[in-house]
């Protein structure tokens, strides 16, 4: 199966400070750079480009398989 494109937009990574947007979720690269695009001029999203991260994502697929733990 092909897999879809997400569309983050992740400020500050580096930082405890983290902000991750899901922009949506797209067919192809090519929707989603184009969705960037469209984006780029807007409140917030004007000098932070290098925030904008496509990753492809599977379906029907276990993602997350390893647990996780919580700390106080």
């Amino acid at each position: 199966m092909d897999p879809v494109f997400l569309l983050w937009h992740v400020r500050a990574p580096d930082s405890a400070d983290e902000d991750e947007l899901l922009i949506g979720v797209y067919g192809t690269e090519e929707e989603a750079k184009a969705a960037i695009d469209r984006l780029q001029d807007k409140p917030g999203f004007v000098g932070a480009l290098d925030g904008f991260q496509i990753h492809p994502y599977e379906l029907n697929r276990d993602h997350w398989t390893e647990g996780f733990i919580t700390t106080d």
